[in-house]
């Protein structure tokens, strides 16, 4: 039977008076719940350990470690163990603390906490990336709740995530999302969409229908805005040639690589490398 009632969750009974943010670590009940909450607060949480079933209003996924949900107060949902060892680390958040954070820094609208939708937008940590994650969160339990504190542990964070990949809401398949982190390795987006097909792992007219619905792109498409964000920070801070930016993108066609890289950027690979390098340190006359 679906699970229709819910409750709501109010910061001033779990973030102390005067803090920005309450951390805890649980290890969740394996039966199903009984009711689905929502808070007026925001949420991040991520699997530190096992198996957790999230349940939706619409529907329910299966999160694995190092799974991470940025959870906003018009979301509904609930945990459920998927087995004796599902352990989360869950962090409430002021809502006047993070409505200033998207307010100071326009990198954020559209992401996180600040993207509209339905469901919690899902992102994905791999074992070395979940560690770090886990130590700014120790140094985090241990200071003081402030609004400084939590930025000190936000920000590196969501730096590390705006990697150029659209976000994946958690509706989307497991596989997607994995499949979106790995095509950040050049190993990968080097062999474009055939690359993005091979890490997912699925027929390509599948992974086709399904990256359109969840991200709004074909696999090429969202391939080759990887590859020119990857191209532009090597133009800016390398002296690496054209010829040799372009292969290791996986793109030995100069003229094909330039076209991409002016739809991108709307500048050509060398007014951009000059205008972020020589004009920098030696400036011109205008």
């Amino acid at each position: 039977m679906d699970i229709m009632d819910h409750i709501t969750l109010h910061h001033a009974d779990i973030i102390p008076k005067g803090a920005a943010y309450h951390l805890t670590r649980a290890t969740l009940d394996t039966r199903r719940p009984q009711v689905l909450h929502a808070h007026d607060f925001f949420e991040l949480l991520w699997v530190q350990n096992g198996t957790v079933r999230h349940h939706m209003p619409d529907g329910r996924a299966d999160l694995r470690e190092g799974d991470m949900l940025f959870v906003r107060p018009d979301h509904t949902h609930g945990l459920q163990g998927r087995g004796e060892d599902a352990l989360v680390v869950s962090i409430s958040l002021s809502p006047d603390m993070i409505a200033d954070l998207g307010q100071r820094h326009d990198a954020l609208q559209g992401r996180f906490f600040w993207a509209d939708g339905p469901a919690p937008v899902l992102k994905h940590r791999d074992m070395r990336q979940l560690a770090t994650v886990n130590a700014a969160a120790l140094r985090l339990e241990r200071a003081k709740p402030s609004a400084f504190e939590a930025e000190a542990f936000l920000l590196p964070l969501l730096t590390s995530l705006l990697d150029g990949a659209p976000d994946v809401q958690a509706g989307a398949p497991q596989w997607l999302a994995e499949a979106c982190a790995a095509a950040q390795d050049p190993a990968v987006f080097r062999d474009g969409a055939a690359g993005f097909v091979a890490v997912a792992g699925r027929a390509h007219p599948h992974v086709s229908r399904t990256t359109r619905a969840h991200l709004g792109q074909s696999p090429s498409e969202y391939i080759n805005a990887i590859r020119m964000d990857y191209a532009a920070r090597r133009l800016s801070g390398t002296a690496d040639t054209l010829t040799e930016i372009a292969a290791d993108c996986g793109i030995p066609n100069l003229s094909h690589f330039h076209k991409l890289f002016l739809a991108h950027h709307g500048q050509t690979p060398q007014r951009y490398r000059r205008a972020r390098q020589r004009d920098v340190l030696q400036p011109a006359r205008a």
